[in-house]
């Protein structure tokens, strides 16, 4: 980390005002050679003109000048705030890189930021995901990331690790000393509490996932029941073609929609039936595949007719699945009654007058917010932090296992479940696992 980087901090193309950053080793010297004076008071903005090594003026700009190590990044760190002008943008990127400054790589100040130990890996994964933010609930969840509350508790919970690893580890080094006779097994409760913390940290773990995802809704049913029309209705807009020829959806049309803050990303489906047509049977595997790794499926069901098609796919269904019947305002069909019949609670709309459509959209609401709100903070908000959790609680269920007939092997399960929870933080990680979270960034974080 030598070199000295730079970047655009704000959104390329024209603009009222434009912000470069600055950090590494030079950047004092570069400031000085950009503007000719000495070094502005630090953390507070200086009007001053910048020039390029021949003495041409490059821009009248905002100055702020950041000393190591109270900056972002822990380094020497400055922001240039210019007029917004892609060409004075440029012209001082090219003096910049003559003074022998480099432009940044995607996501290299936030890495610097962990490598000076300003952040903690999960804390830089939430300045990535505040960046990608596009609701609320996302906004929210990167925000008490980037506060702590993740690593907080994987810290406490290694910090139990590592109490009760000491006590399995003085039963074995110093086994003639005069310590209680119990001693491994006073780190049975610790472990027992540990590995049901995480279990239930495992079970809740999807909801942070999909708070940064997306919830996933399925509209499934046979053809013509109304699912493009349906999926346009909630969408505002002809986001799926919609026609009276069965079979025109062929694959699965995703759309991405906000709900009370929260995303969902909404999925119109091929029409479930038999098919000879190989276009259509895999436009059917894929509508199957969607929906069984949906969060909530929609079934849609034409209430006019009496074909019965609507029990084509019966084996998708799962607790918590929604029935709509559509086209209440036609005369009703058998299929109506059966589906109500079999069913229980359902739906009733017509996509053709719009009678309970938006009553569905709060009922779908409601799903959302039950499925994706919660009394604590999510403690997997990837599925990085998922696997770790996964491997922290087998090595415990081991540890537990081992604790009566081979201490030591029960220590070296606690001691390689600690290291699995210090991988979420980056207390510990190859590097190739660096490379992968910062990778994703934008140039200029």
């Amino acid at each position: 980390m030598n070199e000295t980087i730079f970047a655009l901090a704000t959104a390329p193309g024209r603009a009222a005002v434009a912000v470069v950053r600055l950090s590494g080793p030079g950047v004092g010297e570069a400031l000085v050679g950009l503007t000719g004076r000495r070094l502005p008071t630090a953390r507070r903005a200086s009007l001053r003109r910048l020039k390029d090594q021949q003495g041409e003026v490059l821009d009248e700009a905002l100055v702020i000048w950041t000393p190591g190590p109270g900056s972002y990044t822990g380094e020497d760190a400055a922001e240039l705030h210019l007029h917004g002008g892609v060409a004075i943008v440029e012209l001082v990127f090219q003096a910049l890189s003559d003074r022998g400054l480099r432009l940044a790589e995607p996501g290299e100040f936030t890495r610097r930021a962990f490598e000076n130990g300003r952040l903690d890996l999960a804390q830089a994964e939430a300045v990535a995901d505040m960046v990608d933010a596009e609701t609320l609930a996302q906004a929210r969840q990167a925000v008490g990331q980037l506060g702590g509350a993740l690593s907080v508790r994987y810290e406490a919970w290694r910090a139990d690790l590592i109490q009760g690893l000491a006590m399995l580890e003085a039963a074995v080094d110093f086994p003639d000393e005069e310590l209680p006779a119990d001693v491994a097994g006073r780190a049975r409760p610790v472990l027992e509490r540990l590995e049901q913390e995480i279990t239930a940290a495992l079970a809740d773990g999807q909801r942070g996932q999909r708070v940064r995802e997306g919830f996933r809704i399925a509209l499934v049913g046979a053809p013509n029941a109304g699912k493009s029309s349906l999926l346009n209705r909630l969408a505002g807009r002809d986001a799926a073609i919609v026609t009276a020829t069965p079979g025109t959806t062929r694959d699965v049309i995703e759309v991405p929609l906000v709900l009370e803050g929260y995303r969902v990303l909404m999925a119109d489906t091929a029409g479930l039936r038999d098919s000879d047509d190989p276009i259509e049977i895999e436009g059917v595997l894929r509508a199957r595949a969607w929906a069984r790794s949906a969060d909530l499926r929609v079934w849609v069901v034409d209430g006019s007719v009496w074909t019965g098609s609507w029990r084509e796919a019966a084996d998708l269904a799962g607790p918590g699945d929604l029935m709509v019947i559509n086209k209440v305002d036609l005369p009703p069909g058998g299929d109506a009654a059966a589906a109500a019949s079999e069913w229980g609670a359902v739906q009733r709309i017509s996509l053709q007058t719009g009678e309970g459509v938006e009553a569905l959209r709060k009922g779908l609401t409601e799903r959302v917010i039950a499925g994706l709100s919660g009394g604590e903070f999510p403690l997997a908000t990837r599925l990085r932090h998922a696997e770790s959790l996964a491997e922290a609680r087998s090595r415990l269920v081991e540890a537990l296992a081992d604790l009566e007939p081979a201490v030591e092997l029960a220590a070296e399960n606690v001691r390689l479940a600690s290291r699995a929870l210090a991988r979420v933080t980056g207390r510990i990680g190859a590097e190739d696992i660096l490379d992968v979270v910062f990778s994703s960034f934008c140039i200029g974080k």
